[in-house]
């Protein structure tokens, strides 16, 4: 088991922010009909630059597309076979989606690395 434990990091307030996350649920009622179901929750997370923000420039067009890693023990979610969506993130005025997360929960008291891109795309 690896020893790093950055846990400590992930809280500090000279290091993370304030953060929320939106996570969708679905279910089948007893009508057969899906019915979903929104939960907001706040948590605290370090977040960095992974591409930032970029603008395309094309023949047919432009478009702005940026994304940022969220390094955080509050375990994000890219999705998954149980009806839950990937879980969005709003952070610095902007919303982001989860796109992959990966799992470091060996370290210490553990905690996940999520990129997020940025959403709408605009353009």
């Amino acid at each position: 088991m690896p020893l790093l434990d950055v846990s400590e990091v992930l809280g500090d307030p000279d290091f993370a922010d304030t953060l929320v996350c939106i996570r969708q649920t679905q279910t089948v009622g007893d009508d057969g009909m899906a019915v979903n179901a929104t939960q907001t929750v706040s948590f605290v997370g370090v977040v960095t630059a992974d591409r930032g923000v970029e603008l395309a420039r094309l023949a047919t067009g432009s478009h702005v597309s940026g994304s940022i890693l969220v390094h955080t023990v509050f375990r994000l979610t890219n999705g998954g076979p149980n009806g839950v969506d990937s879980d969005r993130v709003q952070w610095n005025g902007s919303e982001y989606i989860v796109t992959s997360v990966n799992d470091y929960s060996r370290y210490g008291a553990g905690f996940v690395c999520a990129s997020c891109d940025l959403i709408p795309l605009s353009g």
